[in-house]
């Protein structure tokens, strides 16, 4: 789609992930499926779920931020932790989707590891 801004690329664990980006309304870049996520306990590495044709196709000169929107479980954390060191190894600017405390809820049922986060992102 031309009118997609190629200097964006999202990249997601799933095509369901992407389905709720794009739902968002909130995104006009173009997207990487991963068809995964890193978990060292299962055997599943970097290679594993197409890291190096991301790579590849993150340096084609016309990606300028790579936004990585990965899951906020552990194996989604150690995913977008491998893949901005080794986009950021190659000079592309690096982004993680932001969290935080759902609109509507009360923070007494907020997790703690979301609490502390959102302290720390504040805007």
């Amino acid at each position: 789609d031309t009118r997609r801004d190629a200097r964006l690329l999202c990249v997601v664990e799933t095509p369901a992930d992407q389905a709720a980006l794009e739902r968002s309304g909130g995104y006009k870049g173009l997207y990487f499926v991963l068809m995964g996520r890193i978990s060292p306990l299962d055997g599943v590495g970097a290679d594993d779920i197409g890291a190096a044709h991301l790579l590849e196709r993150a340096n084609d000169g016309v990606v300028h931020e790579v936004i990585l929107a990965t899951g906020f479980t552990a194996e989604g954390e150690v995913t977008a932790h491998a893949l901005a060191a080794a986009l950021r190894a190659r000079g592309l600017k690096v982004t993680r989707l932001a969290r935080g405390v759902p609109a509507g809820s009360e923070l007494e049922y907020v997790d703690l590891s979301t609490i502390a986060h959102a302290l720390v992102d504040r805007r």
